[in-house]
């Protein structure tokens, strides 16, 4: 076996031998997963340190793989995680999907001031909540590629709730989130309240949507308007709820519902089987646009837009639905001042084909 440091995931083989193999068969021209949308520089690139905050229990301490595991902590811990960025060259491993980011160090700190510094003005700041089957560290890369991938000028945090990180252990997932949810509230509410911090944007997937959801409510039961005048967007990706205690949920949290955007897919074969666990249930990630809509909400419906065997991460794997989210967070202008091809607020994620036609040409 390789050693660890050039260990490649099996998320990131899967993305190279995709891009090797679309290179081979249309001769460099993209899809809609990879539109050739450019953003701005991330602030990861230029300092690759992610915020950590978690309820799993420390391993070790955090100084060495798997840093942190995934077992329930009574106390929420705070550090930052150094971070090695893939190499960006032209003809490095990451052109075709096989560098990646990795985690260097962990440095525990005790408080939220730690975490930011001293810092003279406020920063915006993205804290990315995971999904079910997770491990820590794989919970934090998907935050720095999400974060990378949107180009996020701001701070990024992960918030790690301890998974198990197996399929068979579905249950003890969700409860864990469950048992998460006041941690996540004081975070969030030690986040709006700090002086370095702009505004609080959240991309929550999966599993953690419930947990997110939920903090959200005891967030806006205590702060009222307040929260909602410093939380910017909130992202459900593919959110594993079930769709009447979500449409309850939107009711206790005022303000903060128009800022929420859904991306679903009703393609999303993660969550057939999660509405099959749940007593065919419908989950909101896999509901009907039109439904969605009733609620006030803004809907990315990105079914059928790209391959892959679960279909339920596009939020990291497809450049439109990571357009939507950037777009969401309010990095640019609004929808309709800025129009790049292959999403729209509110709409699907197919571009018209002249469009397809002029990224293609673009990227060439």
């Amino acid at each position: 076996m390789l050693p660890d440091r050039t260990a490649v995931s099996r998320r990131t083989a899967l993305r190279g031998l995709a891009s090797a193999a679309t290179a081979l068969a249309v001769a460099g021209c993209a899809g809609l997963a990879a539109t050739g949308v450019r953003f701005d520089a991330s602030a990861l690139v230029n300092n690759p340190t992610l915020l950590v905050a978690t309820t799993r229990k420390p391993v070790g301490g955090a100084r060495a793989k798997p840093w942190f595991g995934t077992e329930r902590s009574r106390k929420i811990t705070l550090a930052r995680a150094a971070l090695t960025p893939p190499d960006d060259g032209r003809f490095s491993l990451s052109a075709i999907g096989l560098s990646d980011w990795s985690i260097a160090s962990i440095e525990p700190v005790a408080q939220i001031d730690d975490l930011l510094g001293h810092a003279t003005s406020p920063r915006d700041l993205l804290v990315y909540i995971h999904g079910f089957n997770q491990t820590f560290e794989v919970a934090a890369l998907d935050a720095a590629r999400l974060s990378d991938g949107i180009k996020f000028a701001g701070y990024t945090m992960a918030f790690s709730w301890p998974s198990r990180a197996s399929l068979l252990d579905y249950n003890w997932d969700r409860e864990s989130a469950m048992y998460s949810r006041d941690a996540l509230d004081q975070v969030l509410e030690d986040l709006l309240a700090h002086p370095a911090v702009g505004r609080v944007n959240i991309v929550a997937h999966s599993v953690g949507t419930m947990l997110t959801m939920e903090a959200l409510r005891q967030l806006y039961a205590k702060l009222g308007d307040y929260s909602a005048d410093r939380i910017g967007a909130v992202v459900f990706a593919s959110p594993d709820i079930d769709m009447d205690v979500f449409t309850a949920s939107v009711q206790r949290i005022g303000p903060l519902a128009p800022k929420v955007t859904i991306i679903t897919a009703t393609d999303d074969r993660a969550l057939a089987v999660s509405r099959w666990v749940n007593g065919s249930t419908t989950r909101v990630g896999a509901a009907e646009k039109a439904q969605l809509e009733k609620l006030g909400l803004r809907v990315i419906d990105a079914s059928s837009q790209g391959w892959g065997i679960l279909n339920h991460d596009r939020f990291l794997s497809n450049a439109g639905v990571r357009q939507a989210i950037h777009d969401a967070i309010g990095s640019l202008p609004r929808v309709g001042a800025f129009a790049p091809p292959g999403i729209e607020l509110g709409g699907n994620l197919a571009p018209p084909e002249g469009a397809q036609a002029a990224t293609r040409a673009d990227a060439n």
